[in-house]
Order: structure tokens, then C-alpha cells, then sequence
């Protein structure tokens, strides 16, 4: 149980620091990042330095500028090489304003294929941009509770076993409406 808290405590300097080499690897300033994303530069600064814990809405927002999804940039900041990712090691972060939980189940590999484990809880609402969903295609599984996936103004209700195959980008909004956890798994591939 110590590694779990070990990755949820650094989780955020990591974030932090592959967001910093994100940007400084495409010759962004801090107000180039802040107007490509709608992120204040301010807070941008913040969680570069590990001082603040980004919510998943701010993630998307920044992921989505740097043309790829928030999986994949979670991805590069928490793995370490290797084919086998064991439970006991698999990266947890927790978004602070929703309490929601990330597990990355897929270990770091060539494949352009992430594997995401999400437990939603009672009454969370996670708004997420088209432009985190530009360069990859993504299903949702629903391993148990009720997820309503709200996908460009489309509602989806789903159960546990169900599968959705997301449409082309758009705004999206995870909601879970009932008084029980929603866990689901979030299949991401990138696109080539």
C-alpha cells in the first residue's frame, strides 16, 4: 500500500514536469501554452512546479494543445519502461475537484493503445474539450455502475458491460447521476 501513496504524492511533480518539457520541447512560452490551451498562464506555472494538482478539465485543456490526449500525456508522465505493469504499480491520480480516480492498467510500450481504468463517483461531472479527443479514437467500457456519457450534445446512458465507441471530437461530459461508483475503462488508441 506504501507504493500506492508514493505514486499519488509524486503524480503531480511528474505531471508537472512533462507538461514544463511539453511545452519547452516545442519552444512555447508559458503565454503561448496559456492562449493555445484557455489555461492562465498563472496556473500553468503552478502545476509546472508541482505546487498545484491539476483538475482533469485543466488536463484536457492542456493535452489538447499539445495535440494529444490527456491518456497520453498521463501516460509519458507516470510509466517507466517494461512489458509487464503490475497492479501494485500502476499509477494512480486523483482529480481534486471530482475526487475522481485514474489508474493507467497498460503498461508503456510501441503500441498505440492505452488502457484506463476510471472510478467515477456519486453525483461527478467531468467536462472534457474536442480538442483531447483530436488525435485519437477512444471506447468506453463500463465495468460497474451507470455512466451517462454526454458526447457532443448526444446522451449515452450506460450499464455495467456496456461499450461505446466515441464519434468524431467533441465536447464530452462524464456524469455519473446515480448514488453509487461508476467504474469504467477508457480504451485509447493513438492515431497514426
Amino acid at each position: 500500500m506504501d507504493q500506492v501513496y508514493t505514486i499519488i504524492d509524486n503524480i503531480d511533480q511528474r505531471i508537472g514536469a512533462r507538461i514544463r518539457g511539453e511545452r519547452e520541447g516545442r519552444g512555447w512560452s508559458l503565454t503561448d501554452l496559456a492562449a493555445k490551451s484557455g489555461v492562465s498562464r498563472a496556473m500553468i506555472h503552478k502545476i509546472e512546479r508541482g505546487e498545484s494538482s491539476p483538475t482533469a478539465s485543466l488536463l484536457a485543456k492542456l493535452a489538447g494543445a499539445f495535440g494529444m490526449s490527456m491518456s497520453a500525456l498521463l501516460a509519458l508522465a507516470e510509466l517507466e519502461e517494461g512489458r509487464l505493469l503490475r497492479a501494485a504499480d500502476q499509477p494512480l491520480w486523483v482529480d481534486p475537484q471530482s475526487g475522481y480516480v485514474r489508474r493507467h492498467v497498460s503498461p508503456k510500450s510501441a503500441a498505440p493503445l492505452n488502457l484506463v481504468e476510471i472510478d467515477l463517483p456519486p453525483g461527478a461531472e467531468i467536462p472534457m474539450p474536442a480538442s483531447a479527443y483530436l488525435q485519437t479514437r477512444q471506447l468506453i467500457w463500463v465495468l460497474a455502475g451507470n455512466l451517462v456519457f454526454v458526447e457532443a450534445g448526444e446522451r449515452h446512458e450506460l450499464g455495467a458491460g456496456d461499450c461505446l465507441d466515441l464519434g468524431p471530437p467533441g465536447d464530452c461530459v462524464f456524469k455519473n447521476e446515480s448514488a453509487h461508483k461508476c467504474r469504467y475503462a477508457v480504451i485509447v488508441f493513438q492515431k497514426g
